[in-house]
């Protein structure tokens, strides 16, 4: 648990209240739009390599998350606090079932054992002035384009830093902000921010940028990033809905990313280098990359069809923020550190960020195709299920020139809300995923995940 965080938090929430207290008369808006709840959430992960030697993956883990979130003080800059605890319990693993090195779902002992128990917690303090806030501390949960916090495990990634949000000109939101250090998925600790392959970290990613509602049915984005000593990256999209009458429409969502190398990475210095996700790089540890992606959703009823095409540029592989193998004043691990520190991953706004494969290698170029149905239509509000399958061909050979390589997944998915009675709000989530590689060095895998999720609201 991050102390300094929480006690800047706490004390300024404190000079908030008592400058109200002179004035009963006021709304105190503070605690009157307070909320606080708990979140349980019960996951079965299971990983099946079928490469030679490979332990399986099957463990399963309970994680208990309390959320406070403070309503803002009166005043022309009202004043609040957001805080998050979280208390973690593996549940079961069995021998041989809980891999201590890379393991994307619980925290490690330095002897490779799953930690029997977890805790961590953090806050940000916020400031509202008309219609912009600014959030600073540890427990910031991005999701913009150029960076996207994942909740895909048991326990969510968070990061620490500042971001402000600003909706003062109607239709347009504008972000920007810097994030120094985040606590991955699998992990208790803080770590510098880095990319994959990486042995050295930093503390500076900042980024700018804005969602622009042109009308209600088209939305125009900019994003820029700085990923200190690795990386530039510029995001445009474009998202457009076409009502169709008769309960249909269709929907196209264009996204590209134009990625170059910054700082110690341009120059190959020691332990900057990016491993291009595995595969071929034009200029070898050095961020250079174009890819774009387009998505096509004809939505009829309850029923959702997607067909959508992706290309990643020959040069190097798609760049994403990841958290390496750093330490928080990013280092490197030292041989005999705890593994927890090595557990980072974020997700990326693509629509190849599938349950097993990111499909972002050097030339790829991916067709992938999904299927939506919302069972509310037929009588069963909260269930939806969906099948989708993704294709990447034309990987670059990480070596051999005119090599080029394949790989493909499918996977499916089940979701369902109670919607009434004591267990109102209790949801199911399943998913299923299976990857095969057609020479790209990826194990072939198949993936379970079986969530229970439940929220109480005290406030």
């Amino acid at each position: 648990m991050k102390k300094q965080h929480l006690a800047t938090a706490i004390a300024l929430a404190a000079l908030s209240l008592h400058a109200q207290a002179d004035d009963a008369a006021k709304p105190q808006g503070f605690l009157e739009d307070s909320k606080l709840a708990l979140s349980t959430r019960t996951y079965y992960y299971e990983n099946d390599d079928h490469s030679a030697g490979a332990n399986n993956q099957r463990e399963t883990a309970e994680v208990l998350k309390l959320d406070y979130r403070s309503g803002f003080t009166q005043g022309m800059i009202g004043v609040g606090v957001d805080a998050q605890m979280l208390y973690g319990l593996h549940l079961d693993g069995g021998p041989g079932h809980h891999p201590g090195t890379g393991n994307s779902f619980w925290p490690s002992e330095r002897d490779n054992s799953a930690e029997d128990d977890v805790a961590r917690g953090d806050a940000n303090v916020k400031l509202r002035l008309s219609k912009t806030e600014l959030h600073v501390g540890g427990a910031l949960f991005p999701q913009l384009p150029i960076m996207m916090a994942t909740d895909s495990r048991a326990m969510p990634q968070n990061f620490d830093g500042a971001m402000l949000t600003s909706r003062e000109i109607d239709n347009l939101t504008l972000s920007a902000g810097q994030l120094e250090h985040s606590t991955g998925r699998a992990s208790t600790n803080s770590t510098a921010l880095s990319v994959a392959g990486a042995t050295e970290g930093s503390n500076q990613f900042r980024y700018a940028g804005g969602d622009y509602s042109v009308n209600k049915n088209l939305t125009l984005q900019y994003y820029y990033a700085n990923l200190e000593n690795f990386y530039n990256q510029n995001f445009l999209g474009l998202i457009h809905v076409l009502p169709l009458g008769d309960d249909q429409s269709f929907k196209t969502d264009l996204r590209y990313f134009n990625s170059s190398s910054d700082g110690k990475n341009s120059s190959g210095a020691a332990g900057y280098a990016f491993n291009n996700n595995g595969g071929y790089a034009k200029h070898a540890n050095e961020v250079d990359n174009v890819t774009w992606s387009t998505m096509f959703t004809y939505q009829l009823g309850g029923s959702k069809f997607m067909l959508g095409y992706q290309s990643v540029s020959d040069d190097g592989g798609f760049v994403m923020l990841n958290q390496g193998n750093v330490t928080k004043d990013g280092k490197p691990l030292a041989a005999n550190g705890s593994n927890s520190e090595d557990n980072g991953g974020t997700s990326f706004y693509l629509y190849t960020n599938s349950v097993i494969g990111s499909f972002i290698r050097a030339g790829e170029d991916t067709s992938f195709g999904q299927y939506t149905y919302d069972f509310a239509r037929v009588g069963i509000p909260g269930l939806s299920a969906f099948v989708n399958y993704l294709r990447g061909d034309n990987i670059k050979d990480k070596t051999l020139a005119g090599v080029d390589h394949t790989e493909w997944e499918r996977d499916a998915g089940v979701d369902y809300v109670v919607q009434s009675g004591y267990l109102k709000g209790f949801g199911t989530t399943l998913r299923t995923g299976s990857y095969h590689s057609g020479g790209t060095g990826v194990a072939n895998q198949d993936q379970t995940r079986l969530i229970f999720n439940y929220t109480y609201n005290f406030l």
